[in-house]
């Protein structure tokens, strides 16, 4: 906590930068998604600038939640919880994903207890 009037001026001009950086880095991002010599994949977004993008957007809210929320002066049981979550996440966007590489033929859905296909309806029994 700033109590001196020199503290409070050093926090003035950290929260300041870390806007400036939050800017820079925001500019960034909008650069990779619509500049086309940005491109870093084919034209037009793609899952490269994607991941890009998201790397960007977490190292901003890392940078927000460090600086902001004070949580670069918690305790390590904060950051447990924190890395838990984070791969708590991770692991559901991963699960996500591979439900899209089900072996179940694609295009086949579930009603009721059995599988059908679109194709041949269901009649009652």
């Amino acid at each position: 906590m700033a109590d001196t009037p020199e503290a409070i001026q050093k926090a003035k001009k950290q929260y300041l930068l870390i806007g400036l950086i939050l800017f820079v880095f925001t500019v960034v991002t909008v650069a990779v998604a619509t500049v086309p010599w940005l491109d870093f994949g084919d034209h037009g977004f793609d899952s490269k600038d994607a991941v890009i993008g998201l790397l960007i957007a977490t190292f901003k809210a890392s940078l927000v939640a460090s600086i902001f929320m004070h949580l670069n002066h918690e305790r390590k049981t904060i950051y447990v919880v924190l890395l838990i979550s984070a791969v708590m996440g991770i692991v559901l966007f991963f699960l996500t994903g591979w439900a899209f590489v089900d072996p179940i033929e694609y295009g086949n859905t579930v009603e009721g207890d059995r599988f059908y296909n679109p194709e041949k309806p269901i009649t009652s029994d």
